[in-house]
């Protein structure tokens, strides 16, 4: 198949040798782009925040791939020392192995890719950017810890959206901070009264909305205005 026809929630098997990641492919009809999604710390590709912000892409004629960055033997161990979450030398290397892999599959090989971070995802994503300018063509990060990669987000050429909620404090800082570093075209987003995971009422709606203009913009023929309408 090609990235013109649809699939929806179709399970795969990743090899990036040596270790195999899995994952969900929703391709909807006529999608011109790809979105991977890079999940944080203590999130997997079963969250219902990340699968309804996916969702909310799919509607949008983009594409998405929803998987986990860690192994399940990986994930067992970090639920104990909570460490590979933070290895994001580690977890960027998987991203841009996942990003290659879109780009050889003759299913995604003609879809652009952008990637959506969230927490440490988002530092992933980053540092995976910086090494795949031409690949990674836009980038949002969700309650993201840049701070986490701040020597390379001087480097970083994608287009960033960096999106905070306003009464998560601590990351807030850290994301204004970032801001100043990158050099790409950048903005920060803050939803009002949203803490970190944004359980509030419209909160992950509005970030999900946010996400799906800055990709259709950078990513596709059609403009966010008509997404959104």
């Amino acid at each position: 198949m090609n990235g013109k026809q649809k699939l929806e929630d179709h399970p795969m098997q990743i090899d990036l040798d040596p270790v195999i990641l899995e994952g969900n492919l929703s391709i909807p009809s006529g999608a011109e782009a790809i979105v991977l999604f890079a999940h944080g710390s203590g999130s997997d590709s079963h969250s219902p925040r990340n699968r309804f912000v996916a969702r909310m892409l799919q509607e949008g004629r983009l594409a998405t791939l929803l998987t986990d960055l860690l192994t399940p033997e990986e994930e067992e161990i970090d639920v104990r020392t909570r460490r590979l979450r933070f290895d994001i030398d580690l977890l960027a290397l998987r991203v841009i192995g996942l990003v290659d892999w879109l780009t050889t599959q003759p299913y995604t090989k003609d879809l652009k890719v952008g990637c959506f971070g969230s927490s440490t995802g988002a530092a992933a994503c980053l540092m995976a950017a910086k090494e795949r300018t031409k690949t990674i063509q836009a980038i949002v990060s969700r309650g993201g810890r840049p701070d986490l990669v701040a020597s390379a987000l001087p480097g970083v050429e994608s287009p960033t959206l960096l999106i905070v909620g306003a009464n998560d404090v601590p990351v807030l800082g850290l994301n204004r901070d970032a801001l100043r570093r990158l050099r790409c075209e950048k903005k920060l987003e803050i939803i009002p009264h949203a803490t970190h995971l944004f359980p509030e009422p419209g909160a992950l709606e509005r970030v999900s909305i946010l996400a799906r203009e800055w990709f259709t913009r950078h990513l596709t023929t059609v403009s966010a205005a008509a997404q959104s309408a």
